[in-house]
């Protein structure tokens, strides 16, 4: 598989580091003002066994999921090349764009509820 690069060399095709996944997207769904988050560092993930975080250092701004919608993923607006950082990996460029923001999980077997069928991989 191969990652499109901008003119910056900055990944723009789908980035995988560790549990963390980002999807390019056209653009981000319809969402909720408040659950807005703009800046110049964002943490995707915070590692449960190691406390080490992916972080995304660079201006833009990170979405939440909307609950009411069952939105899983939060969405990730980069206005400028970026960085994809975290302790135990190297640091992954990101060009500019729009990024869906997916965590890996564990299959655990069904529970009574959903919320309980998986949980998040420990980094």
């Amino acid at each position: 598989m191969s990652i499109e690069r901008s003119a910056t060399g900055r990944a723009r095709g789908i980035v995988r580091q560790g549990d963390v996944l980002l999807i390019p997207v056209d653009e981000v769904p319809d969402r909720d003002e408040r659950a807005c988050e703009e800046g110049s560092r964002f943490v995707l993930a915070e590692g449960e066994a190691t406390g080490h975080a992916h972080v995304v250092l660079g201006r833009g701004q990170l979405y939440a999921p909307r609950l009411d919608r069952g939105t899983e993923g939060s969405f990730l607006v980069v206005e400028e090349p970026s960085s994809l950082v975290h302790d135990e990996h190297d640091a992954i460029g990101l060009a500019p764009g729009a990024y869906e923001v997916r965590r890996q999980r564990e299959y655990t077997p069904p529970a009574p509820r959903r919320s309980e069928s998986f949980r998040w991989v420990a980094d």
